[in-house]
């Protein structure tokens, strides 16, 4: 059986991670400057290593990305959820953009169609109170 490889490159761990679907896409984001690796904007071929931190941006939302494994080809998402450990602080900032992004969408659908409906506005009266 194969050793498993102490370095790789970032844009195939990205791959092998599952963030993105193809090796092109990572290397886009990466050159686009959306991919950082321990803070530094950084090539496609930056060799990573086990315990570097790696900060994304997807769908402008943030990840921060601890590399705990690395894998030479894309396997299931559930064990590509084993080659990092997520940030915490990251995560809950992540879902207080989802829940401001679903609240605006909210809001943009009464404006085309007049007053909102009774449940419409039980909705926002909800969000309100968890956000107020």
């Amino acid at each position: 059986m194969a050793t498993p490889p102490s370095e790789m490159r970032l844009d195939k761990w990205l791959w092998a991670a599952r963030f993105f679907k193809t090796r092109a896409l990572a290397q886009k984001h990466i050159e686009l400057g959306r991919v950082k690796v321990n803070g530094d904007k950084v090539k496609n071929s930056k060799v990573i290593v086990v315990g570097d931190v790696v900060d994304l941006q997807l769908n402008s939302l943030p990840y921060r990305l601890t590399v705990k494994g690395l894998n030479m080809q894309r396997r299931p998402a559930v064990e590509a959820r084993l080659l990092y450990a997520e940030d915490e602080a990251t995560i809950k900032r992540r879902e207080e953009i989802v829940q401001l992004n679903k609240a605006a969408q909210m809001v943009g659908e009464f404006t085309e169609r007049g007053r909102p409906t009774k449940r419409n506005r039980r909705l926002m009266d909800e969000f309100k109170r968890q956000w107020g």
